[in-house]
């Protein structure tokens, strides 16, 4: 099974656990502002997380090389829960190594986020 934790909100930063498809989470809110399609689901999102709860984990992504800890899916979740000051959220997380990616099902290594 893969490993599912609780992160808290906090940690979705430039420094700790970036955007990968942006540079910054502000040009991410910038950009799901601009586009209708973008600022629609976010909005969607943030009624379903206030209603629900968060549904589906935020995919963290681990690189070896570097180390560094991104979204790998999930942005827009990210975005939300961030604009609703939710504290807290769930994920799964893998590896990037030379050799592929891999889901993990061993514990987050938290200690690459300089906690």
């Amino acid at each position: 099974m893969k490993y599912r934790g609780q992160m808290p909100t906090s940690l979705l930063t430039d420094r700790q656990i970036r955007p990968i498809q942006f540079r910054k989470w502000d040009d991410a809110r910038r950009d799901f502002t601009r586009r209708d399609k973008d600022r629609a689901l976010v909005e969607e999102l943030k009624a379903s997380i206030r209603s629900k709860g968060l549904r589906k984990p935020i995919l963290l992504g681990v690189s070896d090389r570097y180390p560094d800890v991104y979204v790998g899916d999930g942005h827009h979740r990210a975005v939300a829960l961030m604009e609703l000051g939710i504290e807290s959220f769930a994920f799964h997380w893998y590896w990037i190594k030379g050799f592929g990616v891999r889901m993990e099902h061993e514990p987050f290594p938290y200690h690459l986020l300089g906690l």
